[in-house]
This record gives structure tokens, C-alpha cells and sequence, in this order.
């Protein structure tokens, strides 16, 4: 990981005012409605945020989402290989200081230099959206991880900046959530990604459940498809078990958002889960209802339990990052 920048504050530290620097409120509103039209879930939870911390990260979300939508909207593979590399030199614009000519990059360089977010986290995050660009293997657990890391471990990370955590204690916590999430997308999308020719689904881990990548790309909910792809989520349920614990460390303000956005996701997996971890035949949704249902919950236990004890307290688990310290992408744990 990257040294951090000496702004820390403590778990129930003030939480940063609004912050534009450069971006104007109606760069904010397009932000707003890049989160409003891609995800509701990350939508509704934003609302739970203080007014300057929710501002940072729908621009923070709206830059991620840009580099995702890049790889995963344009009209072929050239096209998504111009995009991305458009978005990395506009990172490099905005990393020189430089004037940024779009809603989103002005947002997001304010954000950048507010919260002290370190280059190698976006860079991190483009590197995965790289990734997705022509045919995908996954060849075993490591490589899932580490590509789970970048997609979604660095915006843990870089949220926990936005929200006035950035030691290491909290950083690992936040990248175990978006791990966890990632990989919910993973067990979700197995049949809409093997569409695109992209498997996740760790190719030893399908041999070991007597399927193979072919039958996911033919897109069968087989047995060992099944299996492997209920493997994915028991995985995820590691990670949400320590990033849902590291959620007391965050300001007390920002908590009931984060464990709102962990436990509508959380229940995505447990919906694949209940239809025997078949992510291939349909795309599980949670509806409006329990959605509600959620955020009312992690409302009230933020409220009745205020420093979240309730959640776990272990020390973090070294062994979750082991993949990333084996990849060169994280220090020792």
C-alpha cells in the first residue's frame, strides 16, 4: 500500500465540510445523477452521508463508474481501448494539476485534494478495469483477488480518505468491504459476463467442482458451475465479516450509510445463494422493499448500538491480504 498522508482523524472525528475546489454545484448534480441512474442502492445509501462527505463520494463514485462504464459500454473493443486510455491521461492531467475539462474530473480533483487520495488508488482501479478489456480468465484464487482489489478494494480505500480515515488499520478493514462487494458482483454476473467472454469464476476451482470454463461460457447452470460460483460467495462472506467490522472505526455519522451499502450487497449474494448460486440463468435484484428494510436496519443498529460493539472486534486477519502481499500489491498486514 501507499504511505498516507498525515490527516487522520480519530473514529468519531468532525466530519470534512463541503468541499468544491473547482467543481460547481452543477458538476455535483451530474455526479449525482451518474450514482442515480447506475445505482440505487449506492444511491440510497449516499443519502445517509454528511452533506460534505456525500459530496465527495458521488464524485468519487462518478469517477469509478466513468472507468467501469468505459470497458463495459463502448461499442467494441477498440473503442473500450480509446476510452480507457482517454480516462488514464485524464488522471494524468488532474494528478499534474492541471484544468479539467468535465464534471466529473473537476469533482473528483476536488475530492483528490481534499482527502489526500494517493494516485496509486485510482491508477489501481483503472489497472482492473484493464483487466476487463478483451477476453477475461481468472485463473485461481489469487488472480480473483487481486482483481477484486482493484475493482473495488481501492474505493474502500478511498472512501475511508473521503471520511476522514486514512491509517492502516482502517484502510484494510475498507478494502476487505469492497473485496467482499466485488466479489458479489462476480457470483451475481456470472451469466451477463460470460456473455461478454469474460469468466471471473476461478478456472482450478471449476476443474476441482468437475465443471470447466466452457460450460460457464456457454452460460449452464451445471452442478459444478453452481458449486463453484457458491464458493465465490462463501469467499465474500470473509471479507464482509471484517470490512462490517471495521465500519466502528469510521465517524459516527458516516456509519449507518456504509453498513447500509454492505448489507444490501451482502443480501445480493445471499439471493444468488438461495437460488443454489446460479448467477447464470438471471441477474438477482434486491427489491425497493427490502432495500428500505435495510437502510431501516442499519439506521437502527447504528443507533441503539452507536459504536457498533456488536460487530466484530477480532484483530484483522492477515491471511485476507495475503494474495495482494504475494501480488506486490500491499505491504504486510
Amino acid at each position: 500500500m501507499t504511505a498516507d498522508p498525515p490527516r487522520a482523524t480519530g473514529a468519531t472525528g468532525a466530519v470534512a465540510p463541503p468541499v468544491r475546489a473547482g467543481a460547481t454545484a452543477e458538476d455535483l448534480a451530474f455526479c449525482d445523477e451518474v450514482i442515480r441512474r447506475n445505482s440505487r442502492s449506492f444511491h440510497v445509501a449516499s443519502r445517509l452521508l454528511p452533506r460534505g462527505v456525500r459530496e465527495r463520494a458521488i464524485a468519487t463514485y462518478a469517477f469509478c463508474r466513468g472507468a467501469d462504464d468505459d470497458v463495459d459500454v463502448a461499442s467494441g473493443e477498440a473503442d473500450a481501448r480509446t476510452r480507457h486510455l482517454a480516462t488514464r491521461a485524464r488522471l494524468d492531467r488532474l494528478y499534474a494539476g492541471l484544468p479539467m475539462d468535465d464534471p466529473v474530473g473537476r469533482a473528483f480533483a476536488g475530492v483528490v485534494a481534499a482527502a489526500g487520495i494517493p494516485r496509486e488508488e485510482p491508477e489501481a482501479l483503472l489497472d482492473g478495469m484493464a483487466q476487463d478489456l478483451g477476453v477475461v480468465r481468472m485463473a485461481d484464487e489469487d488472480e480473483l483477488l487481486v482483481y477484486a482489489y482493484r475493482a473495488a478494494g481501492v474505493v474502500g480505500c478511498m472512501m475511508s480518505r473521503i471520511m476522514g480515515r486514512s491509517d492502516d488499520q482502517a484502510l484494510r478493514r475498507a478494502i476487505d468491504l469492497g473485496i467482499g462487494m466485488q466479489l458479489t458482483n462476480v457470483a451475481r454476473d456470472v451469466g451477463e459476463d460470460a456473455a461478454r467472454d469474460r469468466v471471473y469464476l476461478p478456472a482450478d476451482w471449476l476443474a476441482a467442482a468437475g465443471s470447466s470454463v466452457d460450460e460457464v461460457l456457454e452460460r449452464r447452470p451445471t452442478p459444478g458451475v453452481l458449486a463453484t460460483n457458491r464458493r465465490v460467495l462463501s469467499l465474500a462472506e470473509r471479507y464482509y465479516e471484517s470490512g462490517i467490522g471495521g465500519i466502528r472505526l469510521l465517524p459516527a455519522r458516516c456509519r449507518p450509510a456504509i453498513l447500509t451499502a454492505a448489507l444490501t450487497y451482502r443480501e445480493i449474494g445471499r439471493r444468488v445463494l438461495s437460488r443454489g448460486g446460479d448467477g447464470v440463468s438471471a441477474r438477482v435484484a434486491v427489491p425497493d422493499a427490502r432495500k428500505l428494510a435495510l437502510v431501516a436496519s442499519a439506521c437502527a443498529r447504528c443507533l441503539l448500538d452507536p459504536g457498533l460493539r456488536g460487530e466484530a472486534r477480532e484483530p484483522h486477519r492477515a491471511e485476507l491480504h495475503a494474495a495482494l502481499e504475494r501480488a506486490g500489491l500491499q505491504k504486510n498486514s
